[in-house]
């Protein structure tokens, strides 16, 4: 049986979430060796216990994760397991990130600059306005736009990211098989050519109520910066920021009347410092520092006068290669340990070799 059969069917092990999937992958290497494991080697092991061992040993439903397969096949589905270099690295830093997700698209999913646009299904004037008016601004600096596919906010947002050619891919609350809503079919369509579609549920998972909380924690933790465009106070798109903020994501909110039960969310958010005021897209270029600028090279050739360690070595290398990084691209393309990784960035920073932006993203001086 194929790898992707048993990482399928690690998903739908009773008692066994997210978490204690990755724990188990952490030890193990992959699915089928979680499988074979022997059950009082699961029992032993902290956060298993005895009745999650039961539940993977007693295990046999792998008929399900053929039918799914078939699907995948069948509509060139990509597959993402949590070990993949494809997989989005920005997730990896989320403990509770999907082990398994399904993309349709052409984006990359780890490309240099990620914003997540989210805000109320019932949007105004002003809202759609200032949303649109964001994603034209960011079409210089060629970010990819997140946001839910949901009515609103989100496909607006989606709507002018396809208008200004950048890349925008819709995240899901379930399965490849349908698009909810339904209006949003054609717009999804293009998406596939000029973006994606991702999600982490399988084919014929309804949109059900709780499977959108699940979704909102796939669009804050795979961005850089999280944008909130018009909330109630007790919207989703309060739940996404709060979840944004719980993973270290720079999170925007864009101001409205105090008397605007759909700007509530908004202020709320900035009053209490959980989010940056911004009122357009420059705004957001420039707190992220990604506003383009012309480039010298009298900084970099300082590194001719400085001898590097040979993790210092690799990361310059790396970063030479690129605009930008986000620390967790760094990680994978370095293979260098966590206290490598930072001793390394330390010593380049002090050295004015690197600099530090927001969202742990790092470039050439």
């Amino acid at each position: 049986m194929s790898d992707l059969l048993y990482q399928i069917a690690l998903t739908l092990v009773p008692n066994i979430g997210d978490v204690h999937a990755k724990s188990l992958i952490s030890i193990y290497g992959d699915a089928q060796s979680v499988f074979k494991a022997k059950k009082k080697e699961l029992e032993n092991l902290e956060g298993i216990g005895t009745v999650r061992a039961n539940s993977i040993k007693s295990f046999t439903d792998f008929t399900s994760s053929e039918a799914e397969i078939k699907f995948i096949e069948q509509y060139k589905i990509t597959p993402l397991f949590i070990t993949d270099k494809n997989y989005p690295q920005r997730l990896l830093n989320c403990y509770d990130s999907p082990l398994l997700l399904f993309y349709r698209g052409t984006a990359d999913l780890n490309t240099s600059r990620i914003i997540s646009i989210v805000g109320t299904r019932s949007n105004s004037d002003y809202g759609k306005a200032v949303c649109e008016k964001i994603v034209e601004e960011l079409q210089s600096e060629n970010v990819l736009v997140v946001s839910g596919l949901a009515y609103g906010i989100d496909t607006i947002a989606h709507k002018a990211a396809l208008k200004n050619n950048l890349s925008t891919v819709g995240v899901l609350a379930h399965g490849l098989d349908r698009i909810y809503p339904p209006q949003n079919k054609s717009m999804a369509k293009q998406m596939v050519e000029q973006g994606g579609l991702l999600t982490e549920f399988l084919n014929n998972t309804n949109p059900d109520k709780q499977n959108f909380p699940k979704r909102n924690r796939i669009v804050a933790g795979m961005c850089d910066g999280l944008v909130v465009i018009e909330s109630g106070k007790k919207g989703g798109s309060l739940i996404t920021a709060e979840l944004a903020n719980g993973y270290n994501k720079d999170v925007f909110a864009i101001p409205g009347k105090t008397t605007d039960s759909k700007s509530e969310g908004c202020n709320y958010l900035v009053k209490n410092n959980k989010a940056s005021l911004i009122t357009g897209g420059d705004d957001l270029l420039e707190m992220m520092n990604w506003k383009s600028a012309t480039k010298t090279t009298h900084k970099k050739q300082r590194e001719l006068f400085i001898e590097f360690t040979a993790d210092e070595k690799i990361v310059v290398d790396i970063l030479q290669q690129h605009e930008s990084l986000q620390i967790d691209q760094l990680y994978f393309k370095s293979s260098l340990s966590s206290s490598a990784m930072a001793a390394a960035l330390l010593m380049l920073e002090m050295n004015g070799i690197v600099d530090s932006l927001p969202g742990k993203v790092y470039k050439i001086s």
